[in-house]
């Protein structure tokens, strides 16, 4: 008897010990590639059944650029962006009073539009064209051959002259063509946009963060500051600010716009870390020991960002427009820098010379609204509820 029942015992033992291993032989299995993967483990499945039941109980990503590119209002004002970002970089090339390349006296100028020679400084397009040689000399012109700057076309200064075959939209008052003041006026007008809507929300961020993230005097500080520079209507704080410092240009404007407007990014980025902050995967972090820094740096932030993309789209659009307004009233751009505003308060002075305010007031227009289009697309695409409401 005590001999079967050891016999039964170590079977029993062994079974155990068998059914063991060939479960941990299977896991095994299931993680290594190979034949053995062409059925589960005695369910006579197929090997991607359950991968399928796995992925339809998890819920469809969320493809944002999916549903930014769905609507063609947003898909409008993404092209249009574009369109006016390559202007603003190829203004040079589009307009000039360089050719783009230029062949003169059996030598060839790469690019006298944009690389100084001291020859061609006193040179201008129409001067080019008089001085070449038909058959020897030849040049490539940009789309408009006039600079932003220069004033006499043809050998004579042509002011307020409206729109014709040699000036598409017209000149301005000091005969200055201005098709060629629009597309440099492009370049500065979205450079302070860019510019100034970086600088603040940099700050915004910086501020909103740790205020939302550290609390205690910190937020309680930053706080204050906000309500105190939100109690002043914006425009107007810019442009005592413009009116108290000395001289005006275009890198001072970027930098008043930027220590001016970053409040609002302060209040969002604030509020989407005071919300993150008690999340489980923050107080999983805490729990492992990270620091403080690395947690808002590395897990709070990024989450945090979505709002302001959204902020910082509209505020390009807001920082072209009060650009322009500063220039209408004298306090933005100096002269002879290109600026739609400075177009629409020469239409101010001069009565009855539509196209320096039609063509000016369409650009800031189309600008303006090309952006708060791209904007309201950016928030539907990462909020989205806001895009189920559509």
């Amino acid at each position: 008897m005590g001999v079967g029942l050891r016999l039964r015992t170590w079977a029993a033992t062994a079974g155990a010990a068998t059914r063991r291993a060939g479960s941990a032989v299977a896991g095994l299995a299931r993680r290594l590639p190979g034949p053995w993967r062409r059925r589960g483990a005695g369910s006579g499945q197929e090997p991607g059944t359950r991968n399928q039941e796995r992925g339809a109980a998890r819920p469809r990503r969320h493809s944002a650029f999916r549903t930014f590119w769905r609507s063609p209002w947003n898909r409008a004002g993404a092209i249009v962006v574009a369109l006016l970002a390559l202007v603003a970089l190829g203004a040079d090339f589009l307009a000039s009073d360089k050719p783009i390349w230029l062949k003169l006296d059996g030598r060839h100028y790469a690019f006298p539009n944009v690389i100084d020679y001291p020859e061609l400084r006193p040179l201008t397009n129409d001067a080019l064209r008089r001085m070449m040689v038909e058959g020897e000399d030849w040049a490539v012109l940009p789309l408009v051959p006039w600079g932003p700057l220069q004033s006499k076309a043809d050998g004579r200064i042509a002011p307020l002259e409206a729109p014709s075959a040699s000036h598409w939209l017209g000149t301005d008052d000091r005969g200055r063509d201005v098709l060629a003041r629009l597309v440099h006026g492009t370049r500065v007008s979205l450079s302070v946009g860019l510019v100034a809507v970086a600088l603040y929300v940099f700050i915004g961020v910086f501020l909103g963060a740790i205020a939302g993230f550290y609390g205690g005097w910190l937020d309680a500080g930053v706080t204050r500051l906000i309500e105190a520079l939100m109690a002043f209507p914006a425009f107007f704080f810019v442009l005592i600010i413009q009116g108290l410092l000395p001289a005006a240009s275009i890198l001072q404007i970027m930098v008043v716009i930027g220590l001016t407007r970053w409040t609002e990014v302060a209040r969002l980025v604030r509020g989407e870390v005071l919300r993150l902050r008690s999340a489980e995967f923050v107080m999983a972090a805490q729990a492992l020991g990270l620091p403080p820094r690395r947690i808002l740096v590395r897990h709070v932030l990024p989450n945090a960002m979505g709002p302001v993309f959204v902020s910082a789209t509209f505020g390009i659009a807001g920082a072209v427009l009060l650009e322009s307004a500063l220039s209408f009233l004298g306090f933005g751009t100096p002269p002879p820098t290109p600026s739609w505003g400075e177009l629409l308060t020469q239409a101010f002075a001069h009565e009855g010379k539509w196209w320096l305010t039609a063509f000016p007031g369409l650009m800031i227009f189309v600008t303006v609204t090309a952006y708060n289009l791209v904007g309201e697309g950016i928030r539907d695409a990462v909020d989205p509820r806001m895009s189920a409401h559509r």
